[in-house]
């Protein structure tokens, strides 16, 4: 199997990879797989630049604490062994004014003015959803991407279709959880506002009166190893680690301030 590297310490892998048994191309348009080898960061723009390859996230054990069966050396043996699943993610897409994104976790529309909110109107399916909404934006979300900037507005998860949460909005409006097949449009009515997909730095800016529209895409995204981003016994690992550097924290003998 040819694989590919990429993530700032990418390189940390090779020797293992070797070890492995697998062969590592410096392409990764020319790999069979791509491992992304550091956050869900790295792994959304590996996405990005590299769409349908298949990829393998791997979080760099220097940044976090990983479980027994998440160790690198184990699921490297296991890929080599061909041991380990995949699964089609779902992505979403957006056009407006003949441009558009694609995003693994998530569209975003946010005000472009921090202290100024932007107002915009919702239609789905082609039926107007509420009247006129003024807040911050609005984040419309995969189920992979819903434990992300969605998670941190509705404090909830999902597990199927698209979920739509109205990003601090100045009177309350629920989130929704819409089918897979539904669409969305979105049209300024005060600007200016921005529009961007998962962590691309790149974005499209909007102005009044301008429309996106916001759907399922044809794209699929495939993840070996998907359990690996979302390991309960990981997580635990690493929330002990860091409370234990809290703790030695405090027990450090700071210098008085001035």
């Amino acid at each position: 199997m040819r694989v590919a590297l990429v993530g700032q310490d990418g390189a940390a892998l090779i020797p293992a990879l070797l070890a492995a048994g697998l062969v590592v191309v410096d392409r990764p348009a020319a790999s069979d797989l791509i491992i992304s080898y550091g956050g869900d960061g790295t792994l959304l723009g590996a996405e990005r630049d590299f769409p349908g390859i298949p990829k393998l996230a791997i979080r760099d054990a220097r940044l976090c604490r990983k479980c027994e069966i998440h160790q690198t050396e184990r699921i490297l043996a296991d890929l080599a062994a061909h041991r380990i699943a995949s699964v089609e993610l779902p992505k979403l897409a957006a056009l407006t004014q003949g441009s558009s994104l694609v995003g693994l976790n998530d569209i975003i529309l946010r005000n472009a003015v921090i202290t100024s909110g932007v107002r915009y109107r919702v239609w789905i399916n082609d039926h107007p959803y509420s009247g006129e909404i003024v807040g911050d934006g609005l984040v419309v979300a995969t189920p992979f991407g819903s434990s992300a900037y969605y998670r941190s507005i509705t404090h909830s998860l999902i597990r199927t279709g698209i979920g739509l949460a109205f990003n601090n909005s100045t009177e309350p409006i629920s989130h929704l959880v819409l089918r897979s097949s539904d669409r969305i449009r979105l049209r300024i009515t005060r600007g200016p506002a921005v529009l961007a997909a998962d962590n691309n730095p790149a974005h499209i800016s909007l102005a009044p009166r301008d429309t996106v529209e916001i759907c399922q895409s044809e794209q699929k995204a495939i993840i070996l190893g998907i359990d690996g981003l979302r390991c309960s016994a990981c997580l635990r690992q690493q929330a002990a680690a860091e409370a234990d550097e809290r703790f030695a924290f405090r027990g450090v003998n700071l210098p008085p301030l001035l």
